[in-house]
């Protein structure tokens, strides 16, 4: 049994994760300020606080130690900083969750090394307010230049479920339901995604495999913005109504492709469900 802690545990895919560390009957820990109720009933333990305040963190985790630290929700190099302080000597793996978004736009399918936050300069001081990506480029650069852990981070893109409170492909759905306008730029731009389920599984999977450093995860294949319109057409039997340009912008309508590579994964043996086979179930249970 392991002793993990869980920071950004009770929404989405982070809740996916914990109970998935649940069943595998880890010892789980989550932080949480108790805004959100969760339904873990006395499967975990439970720390109150705001992870972006260092000093209520520090407070609650008093002097534990844990086996893995997983980061969900840990968006500015402030936040890695502390993380880096809090946990040195006190975790043997920590395991961040990070994005698609620190690769440089274009054209080509993006692989760990076309971002490396091993050189990526870090600014004096650090700044308040920063932009998702880059706030998420530097909280990579801090923690692999700074911690004296282990630490994956796991890059991910659009994650899409039922349970997406966020509800980026119901909202796509209902617009074509309504006959609303949909900004597509381009329409042959390829996406990749992965399901919330699926992220959760490999979060969990790597606690127990001996990958370091910066990992894609995506399902396998990729989907152009026009092939997610024809599915949900199909589905919900109306036409889209598409338009290069309109205040609806579509939240799958990226200008150029943005897409990844996950061989790192993969020669390290975890296996992705291919897109095709979960997207259009996805939308047909959105559809009922």
């Amino acid at each position: 049994m392991q002793k993990i802690l869980v920071l950004g545990g009770t929404r989405f895919f982070g809740k996916k994760l914990v109970e998935q560390l649940i069943r595998e009957e880890e010892d789980v820990t989550i932080v949480t300020r108790g805004q959100v109720s969760d339904p873990f009933g006395d499967a975990v333990k439970r720390l109150k606080a705001d992870r972006t305040d260092r000093t209520a963190l520090a407070n609650v985790l008093g002097s534990s130690t844990y086996d893995v630290v997983y980061d969900n929700i840990c968006y500015t190099p402030q936040e890695a900083e502390d993380a880096v302080e809090l946990f040195a000597g006190r975790t043997g793996r920590y395991i961040l969750t990070s994005t698609q978004s620190v690769y440089p736009s274009g054209e080509y399918r993006k692989s760990e090394n076309d971002y490396n936050p091993y050189r990526y300069p870090l600014p004096e001081p650090y700044p308040l307010e920063v932009e998702y990506g880059e706030g998420k480029r530097l909280v990579e650069a801090v923690m692999f230049q700074k911690a004296p852990f282990p630490v994956a981070a796991v890059r991910i893109p659009i994650v899409l479920g039922y349970d997406d409170y966020t509800r980026r492909l119901h909202k796509h759905i209902e617009s074509v339901q309504q006959g609303l306008q949909l900004g597509i730029p381009n329409p042959e731009a390829w996406m990749c995604f992965i399901l919330s389920d699926e992220a959760a599984s490999f979060l969990a999977w790597l606690r127990q495999s001996n990958l370091e450093g910066p990992v894609n995860a995506c399902s396998e294949g990729d989907l152009s913005a026009g092939q997610i319109l024809s599915l949900i057409t199909e589905a919900a039997g109306k036409q889209a109504n598409i338009l290069s340009e309109t205040e609806q912008k579509s939240p799958f309508g990226p200008a150029v492709s943005r897409y990844m590579d996950t061989a790192k994964a993969v020669q390290a043996g975890y296996t992705f469900q291919p897109l095709t086979d979960w997207m259009p179930k996805l939308i047909r249970e959105i559809i009922a």
